[in-house]
């Protein structure tokens, strides 16, 4: 009688009046998108709860981590094996991964029972028998002699603490087996296999199958990170920041986090949105107040809810004339399956298929039973479909969040019965997710054998990330530099310094220990008004420094910066000096002071030969300067020649000094210990107090004299070629001054960018990083400038600063491992340059302390620098050196202010102190 008035009814307003009446009936069971909204937020906070070390024991969804740490990136091969244990029967695959240019896996397996008696028996039996079919499966295949890895599913709650261990927390599914709860599971398939000892495997990973489901589909798709299960139960994994999962140790990093979402609501966070058919469902459970959230969506409860809600509108005469029968009344006979077939859509054979359900149920239902039945099954899917929505939608904003991006791309890899095989559940789950977050464009990718394939998978990666990890620590380990190797360039340093302090071997020397012609360090009575010049680039200084001695001793400074026109640095020496001069003059003029005649320091920051405090005698112009006729000469006069000339005011131009000296006498006015100046910038160099008897260039023997160390040259005679990588070769080669400053070029900020670029080159070429794809950006020299060093070391959420500074490189699809790797580079490299830094200024205070034969010496070292002052840990890294390598030395490190300005004033007033006295 139904099939022939179906489609004549079809069209009828009884339909519509069946639908009516059934959604009325059921009302609180659809829910609206703010109800979806709302439940979205609760389970966000959810999330929250179980991300948290201290609320985890009481949160119920409990954000297990997998330590599964990474998706696949096409580049993995190899043969592997997979064993999957979730039920009655258990799997062994062997699964063969090739990226020859094109992405493939071949997969054989092979099913195996495992007996009643073993699963209620002891756990020793269970997995001997395990091992067995292992050992079968291999011969089979013709791989017993080999060792290979295997990814093992095993889906019964577990908690893990390692990749490759997993405690078995409670059986689930009927089994019983003995001695295996609370044991760590890889460990008793371990020893099975032991046992045998025909055959050996590495176990590398114990996954579930929601994870294998991810990795299977992350395999086909890079951006997939989340992994979706709708079968029998539902769960859901993705990928989460190490900084915000507090149950694991360290902050670098992602790794997949397995929610067991099925447990939300357990804690009573859905109690208003649950109904008498979802309490009624629960109370005849096996997990009465567990699982809550997955009894409302998953196919082992889709089909009995349904039941329920038919036998109840029977009883209030809405269905059937009133009428149930006994298998209608029967717990569990109205499958899931029967829900998919009702909802199919096309031809009315949803109906017809409602029908003949309903008949096997005993039941004679009329065409308004069958439309009514039809409406409930679509009620109870779409609102499973639309709670898995909104659950997913706070994992894609959580996502979004970690990554603090304005548009989210990812992908999610699903599975299970439900999703696979209900005609309208997919669709329905992914319109409502695209509604409720019309920020995220998302793919939903279907996984095929996520349990098997996908532990296969898990273990590819793994072996894929420990070859590559030993890869680029092999390489970074060329960087590295052990405490013998530290104590060895402090001997050589101090080796040099001998050589250059040696009238004799003063040409051949490297480090050249040029005398500086300062005498003393401040000693607090120094008073008066001091000019300074400071001149080292295309901007040049001029300051008065007013200096006051006794109760009220300060210093006080006023100064104006004056840009040097091209034409003047490149034109003639006459031209430059003659711009300085009306520059001072202007300066005069602009202080109230035209005309006065004050001593000046004379900061002077290119290479100079002096053989008095009042001299320098430039050896060469650098930094773009070109000023004809200054070469050779002595600039203090081309100096005073072009105040004469002005003849306006005299000037007393009492000492030139270079920035590192200018540092030390800054400091030396703050703390009377500090006897050395340390630069590391741009440049590096040192300078210090040395006994006049060891510096054999200058007469006289009494006293002290602080020499200019211009320690950046240590190495271009080869005492450092034993600690040059590759890296450092290909950074002085292609440098405009190759072969010379060799220790500099190991140091100083000006280098330390090229050679973390260089590294990241290296690393791309063979593949461990950015997947082995170059943008032409990283390709240009000097684009990885070294202030991204300092930034990328010093935020916690350094890994989106790493992400921005890496797209500006224009590597866009630099995935979270790159970040971390490249953070680890730039760490590496900028620990080595302090330490080697540290080497050399623990040899220049053991010469003090040694120069003194004191047992212990206490000193302070004067340092400026922008590589020092902005880098996070580079000056900490130096201090510990140094600690380490001149114990005896008691090291106080104090940072100077403008050294180059207010330094040159205070060498003039500690001169003009010491003539003064020898005048008296």
């Amino acid at each position: 009688m139904i099939a022939s008035h179906l489609l004549a009814y079809y069209f009828t307003e009884l339909h519509h009046d069946q639908i009516q009446k059934v959604d009325k009936y059921l009302y609180h069971l659809r829910l609206s998108d703010e109800n979806l909204m709302d439940v979205s937020v609760r389970f966000r906070r959810e999330m929250d709860k179980g991300l948290s070390r201290d609320a985890n024991p009481r949160a119920a969804v409990k954000m297990l981590p997998s330590f599964v740490r990474s998706t696949p990136d096409g580049t993995e091969k190899g043969d592997f094996l997979a064993l999957d244990l979730g039920g009655t029967n258990f799997r062994v695959l062997l699964v063969k991964v090739s990226s020859n240019g094109k992405q493939k896996v071949e997969m054989e397996n092979q099913i195996y029972a495992i007996p009643e008696h073993l699963m209620r028996g002891s756990g020793t039996q269970l997995f001997d028998h395990i091992a067995d079919c292992l050992a079968n499966f291999l011969e089979k295949v013709g791989m017993k002699d080999k060792k290979l890895p295997l990814g093992f599913t095993f889906s019964f709650p577990c908690q893990q603490t390692k990749l490759d261990e997993s405690i078995l927390v409670s059986w689930t599914k009927g089994f019983k087996s003995s001695g295996v709860e609370g044991q760590d599971v890889v460990s008793l398939l371990r020893k099975a296999i032991k046992k045998r000892g025909d055959f050996d495997i590495d176990i590398v990973a114990v996954i579930n199958d929601t994870v294998g489901t991810m990795m299977t589909c992350g395999y086909d798709d890079h951006h997939c990170e989340i992994g979706l299960i709708v079968g029998t139960g539902t769960n859901a994994c993705y990928m989460e920041e190490m900084r915000n999962l507090e149950l694991v140790e360290g902050d670098e990093g992602r790794m997949c986090v397995n929610m067991e979402w099925g447990a939300f609501g357990d804690d009573g966070a859905l109690e208003d949105l649950r109904t008498d058919f979802d309490r009624e469902i629960d109370a005849g459970s096996l997990n009465p107040g567990k699982q809550l959230f997955e009894k409302m969506i998953s196919g082992m409860y889709m089909g009995e809810l349904v039941r329920l809600i038919l036998v109840k509108m029977a009883k209030d005469q809405q269905l059937f004339q009133g009428q149930t029968t006994p298998d209608l009344l029967a717990t569990g006979h109205f499958h899931t399956s029967y829900v998919s077939a009702i909802e199919i859509d096309k031809d009315k054979e949803g109906l017809v298929a409602a029908e003949k359900v309903l008949r096997g149920l005993g039941l004679d239902p009329s065409v308004e039973d069958c439309v009514a039945t039809q409406r409930v099954c679509q009620i109870i899917s779409t609102r499973a479909a639309h709670l898995c929505a909104a659950s997913l939608v706070a994992v894609l904003r959580q996502i979004r969040d970690n990554k603090a991006a304005e548009r989210l791309r990812t992908t999610i890899g699903v599975d299970g019965s439900v999703y696979k095989n209900h005609p309208q559940f997919a669709r329905r789950l992914h319109k409502m997710v695209r509604r409720l977050v019309p920020d995220c464009d998302v793919r939903f990718l279907r996984s095929e054998d996520g349990s098997g394939k996908g532990a296969a998978m898990v273990t590819a990666v793994a072996h894929r990330l420990a070859a590559q990890h030993a890869e680029r620590q092999r390489i970074l380990d060329t960087l590295r530099l052990t405490s013998e190797q530290l104590l060895d360039v402090k001997e050589r340093m101090g080796e040099a310094m001998a050589l250059g302090l040696s009238r004799q071997n003063h040409q051949r020397a490297s480090v050249k220990m040029l005398p500086t012609y300062v005498r003393s360090t401040p000693d607090g009575t120094e008073r008066g008004d001091f000019l300074a010049l400071d001149l080292g680039g295309t901007n040049f200084r001029v300051l008065l420094v007013r200096v006051r001695s006794g109760k009220r001793r300060s210093v006080e400074m006023h100064n104006k910066i004056y840009s040097i026109p091209q034409e003047a640095m490149q034109g003639t020496g006459e031209e430059l000096f003659d711009h300085i001069v009306h520059c001072i003059a202007d300066f005069l003029e602009y202080m109230g002071m035209k005309g006065a005649s004050l001593p000046l320091g004379f900061t002077f920051s290119f290479p100079c030969h002096q053989s008095k405090l009042d001299e320098g005698i430039l050896l060469k112009w650098t930094k773009g300067f070109k000023a004809t006729g200054c070469e050779g000469e002595d600039v203090v006069m081309l100096l005073n020649d072009a105040i004469h000339r002005r003849e306006e005011f005299d000037l007393d131009v009492v000492a030139v000094v270079n920035d590192t000296v200018g540092t030390m006498m800054t400091c030396g006015y703050e703390d009377p210990l500090c006897e050395v100046g340390l630069i590391v910038g741009t440049g590096t160099n040192a300078c210090y107090m040395e006994e006049m008897q060891n510096v054999e260039l200058v007469e006289g023997d009494d006293g002290l004299m602080c020499v200019n160390m211009e320690w950046g040259a240590f190495g271009d005679h080869g005492e450092l070629d034993d600690f040059c990588t590759d890296f450092d070769h290909t950074v002085d080669d292609r440098s405009t001054n190759p072969g010379k400053q060799r220790y500099e070029k190991m140091i100083s900020g000006m280098y330390l960018g090229e050679i973390v670029r260089n590294v990241l080159l290296e690393f791309t070429a063979k593949g461990l990083l950015f997947r082995g794809k170059l943008s032409e950006r990283l390709k240009t020299r000097g684009i990885f400038e070294t202030k991204f060093l300092s930034q990328i070391e010093s935020d916690r959420l350094a890994l989106r600063q790493v992400r921005s500074i890496l797209q500006h490189l224009g590597l866009t699809s630099s995935t979270c491992d790159d970040s971390i790797l490249v953070k680890e580079v730039c760490s590496v490299v900028a620990r080595r340059a302090a330490q080697l830094c540290g080497a050399g200024l623990a040899a220049v205070v053991d010469k003090i302390r040694q120069n003194r034969k004191l047992e212990q010496l206490c000193v302070t070292v004067g340092v400026d620098g922008t590589l020092y002052k902005l880098h996070p840990h580079f000056s900490s890294i130096m201090h510990e050196t140094v600690r380490s390598l001149a114990p005896q030395c008691d090291v106080t490190f104090l940072q100077s202010e403008d050294g180059s300005g207010k330094g040159a004033a205070l060498i003039t007033a500690v001169a003009c102190r010491i003539r003064d006295a020898g005048q008296h």
